[in-house]
C-alpha cells in the first residue's frame, strides 16, 4: 500500500469535516430560530397594540353617546365617573386606575377644536390640562381618552414606542354636536 504524502494526511480531517453534515440541521435552526421567534413576538405585539387602540376607540365612541344625548349631564357625572364608564367598556384590557385619562371639552365651532397631542416639550404625556365640560344641548363637544400602553418587544429595529418612557400613547377621539336636550 502506498504511503500518502504528509500534506495529504493534513488535508484529510478538513475534507472529512467539510463532508460531515450530521449537525447541519441544528446549526441552521440555531441561526434561524432567534430571528423567527423575535419576529413572531413583534407581530403579536403589533397586533395587540392595534387591537387595544380599536377597543379604546370603540369605548370612547360608545361612552360619548352619554354626553351627546345629555344623559351624563342629567346624572351629573364627574370626570372620574365618566372615565370609569369608558373603562367599563374596555373589557379589562387597560389598567384604568393608573393610566386612563379622559378630556371632555366644549367648543364654539368645529374649526376651533384643538386636537393636539397632550405631550410636553420632552415628548412625555402631560394630562395636566385635561378637564370635563360636557356642555349643554347644541354645544360642540370633543371627548378624548388617552392611555400609555407598555411595549415589550424592541428587536430588529421594530420599536412601537412614541414616548420617552418606552410606552405607546394610545388615543381616541369623538367630536360631535350635542342633541338639543332641554336641561
Amino acid at each position: 500500500m502506498p504511503r500518502s504524502s504528509p500534506s495529504r494526511r493534513r488535508r484529510r480531517p478538513l475534507i472529512r469535516f467539510r463532508r460531515d453534515a450530521s449537525g447541519a440541521t441544528a446549526v441552521e435552526f440555531g441561526l434561524v430560530a432567534l430571528p423567527f421567534v423575535a419576529s413572531m413576538f413583534a407581530v403579536l405585539e403589533t397586533g395587540l397594540v392595534f387591537f387595544a387602540d380599536q377597543v379604546l376607540e370603540t369605548a370612547v365612541s360608545d361612552s360619548a353617546r352619554l354626553v351627546r344625548t345629555g344623559q351624563a349631564q342629567k346624572l351629573g357625572y364627574s370626570q372620574d365617573q365618566f372615565r370609569d364608564i369608558v373603562c367599563a367598556k374596555t373589557a379589562s384590557l387597560f389598567n384604568c386606575a393608573k393610566g386612563m385619562k379622559v378630556d371632555v371639552r366644549t367648543y364654539q365651532t368645529f374649526d376651533s377644536v384643538d386636537l393636539s397631542n397632550p405631550v410636553d416639550g420632552n415628548g412625555n404625556f402631560d394630562p395636566s390640562g385635561f378637564g370635563y365640560a360636557p356642555g349643554n344641548g347644541g354645544d360642540i363637544v370633543v371627548v378624548r381618552a388617552f392611555y400609555e400602553w407598555p411595549i415589550y418587544v424592541r428587536l430588529m429595529g421594530l420599536d412601537l414606542t412614541n414616548t420617552p418612557n418606552g410606552k405607546r400613547l394610545l388615543g381616541a377621539t369623538a367630536a360631535f354636536r350635542n342633541e338639543p336636550f332641554p336641561w
